[in-house]
């Protein structure tokens, strides 16, 4: 069975691009989100094997709703993809529940990394 993912990202292009590279490792996107409001909403409709999260977004951040969503399940795998290149927010994000994060612009081959490490567990 394929994974089912949730894919959070508030420019479509980089939804497209995640979504293409998901799609080509066999995953489903089966909800796009473009900010955090959304994300928490589609997690608990949905129930995704895996969240992709972008973290500065309109609305919510990428950071609160990582929060909320592993307040609500503490399980849930969400991997953060974000251009922010710092150490505060990356050892935030990763604090606060992130199962790995990846630097935009990012290789294909990071995010299928990043993705099957996460899926594997």
């Amino acid at each position: 069975m394929a994974t089912r993912v949730l894919v959070v990202d508030d420019a479509a292009f980089m939804r497209h691009m995640i979504k293409g590279i998901l799609t080509d490792i066999g995953c489903e996107v089966v909800a796009e989100a473009v900010n955090g409001e959304e994300a928490c909403e589609m997690y608990a409709n949905e129930k995704p094997d895996l969240v992709t999260m972008d973290l500065i977004m309109p609305k919510k951040g990428g950071l609160d709703a990582l929060k909320d969503i592993r307040q609500s399940d503490p399980g849930a795998k969400v991997i953060v993809i974000s251009a922010i290149d710092q150490r505060q927010p990356l050892m935030e994000a990763l604090k606060s529940g992130a199962a790995d994060y990846v630097v935009k612009p990012f290789e294909k081959e990071r995010v299928q990394e990043a993705v099957n490490r996460v899926i594997a567990g």
